[in-house]
């Protein structure tokens, strides 16, 4: 099959060139429709038909010739009406580790009073796709999966929204920009040594008690971030209260990752890579910690949101940033 070249294509190029802002609507201008292999094989044979019809006079062969061409300029009405009028919005991004696929989310309403069948959204370079059908008036979330090949903000890029709803003789297409990005986070470190706790000389150290995982120190009302873990089930399966047991433990057992603590000729991926695997497993210990990284520093937390905004900064990392957080 024959292949355009790259410079080719790109002038030919259909469709937004910038992220565009929610909602992008469909309307006539940007729906494009082209005819299928099969579709040019359908017009082949009218053709041949016609030309039949009209050596031979044979009326019977003119009805079903117009006919089908009715049929087919039907298709196309159908297949353009099946687009348009769609409105998209943007949802949240889903991200992921490489090897995996992030997950975008978009939001397509049918402002119709009729199903919208038979629909497909490509990702960028064939990526990834998704058929789905749009039930009348209704907001239909779509999710959009595309593989995380590495480290880094992979935006969704150029997105294609088709059918070739009602016979396949033709495809109509519309090309998105949406304005989302996901993170995919580092690589986790397979037999990563085990990370320092706060130095002794360390302002964190204070000698002061703060919430950990070591001894307990009491009762509080639970609030819905608890873990189940913490809560008192036995006090709540006597007097029906929700609590949430409280430990103590000195600041010098919270997590340090400290980008420069880690060895000299590490390279900065295997650094990446190393303070990930860090991060889960303090996530899964329920450990607090603590996180610096050249251009960036979240102080000690614990629970899901924080492990978020220290593997997004992970992924976000450029390389060649020298600052130092003092």
């Amino acid at each position: 099959m024959f292949a355009m070249p790259a410079r080719l294509r790109a002038v030919f190029r259909l469709g937004p060139g910038s992220p565009e802002v929610a909602p992008v609507k469909l309307q006539q201008g940007r729906i494009y429709i082209l005819p299928t292999l099969p579709g040019l094989a359908f017009a082949g044979v009218l053709l041949i038909m016609l030309v039949a019809s009209i050596n031979y006079s044979i009326s019977l062969g003119y009805a079903f010739t117009f006919l089908l061409g009715g049929v087919g300029i039907a298709s196309v009405l159908n297949a353009f009406r099946n687009l348009f009028q769609l409105s998209i919005r943007y949802g949240k991004a889903e991200s992921a580790f490489p090897g995996g696929n992030v997950v975008f989310h978009l939001l397509i309403d049918n402002p119709d009073p009729r199903r919208r069948p038979a629909l497909r959204l490509i990702g960028s370079g064939n990526r990834g796709e998704t058929s789905f059908d749009l039930p009348p008036s209704t907001c239909s979330e779509i999710l959009l999966a595309l593989p995380a090949q590495r480290r880094g903000v992979l935006p969704i890029d150029r997105t294609v929204i088709e059918t070739r709803w009602p016979l396949g003789l033709v495809r109509a297409w519309s090309v998105l920009m949406p304005d989302m990005e996901a993170l995919i986070f580092p690589t986790p470190e397979v037999g990563s040594p085990p990370p320092d706790r706060f130095p002794s000389n360390s302002p964190a150290d204070l000698g002061s008690l703060c919430q950990g995982n070591e001894d307990f120190a009491g009762l509080r009302a639970y609030q819905e971030t608890d873990s189940p873990r913490r809560v008192a089930w036995k006090v709540y399966a006597r007097d029906g209260e929700m609590l949430t047991k409280e430990f103590s433990a000195s600041a010098s057992g919270e997590l340090l990752f400290d980008w420069y603590d880690l060895p000299t000729g590490l390279p900065e991926e295997a650094r990446l890579s190393r303070l990930a695997t860090w991060l889960l497993l303090a996530r899964q210990g329920e450990e607090r910690y603590a996180l610096r990284l050249p251009a960036c520093q979240f102080p000690a937390a614990r629970g899901e949101a924080h492990l978020r905004r220290c593997l997004g900064a992970l992924a976000r990392h450029e390389a060649g940033q020298e600052k130092r957080w003092n």
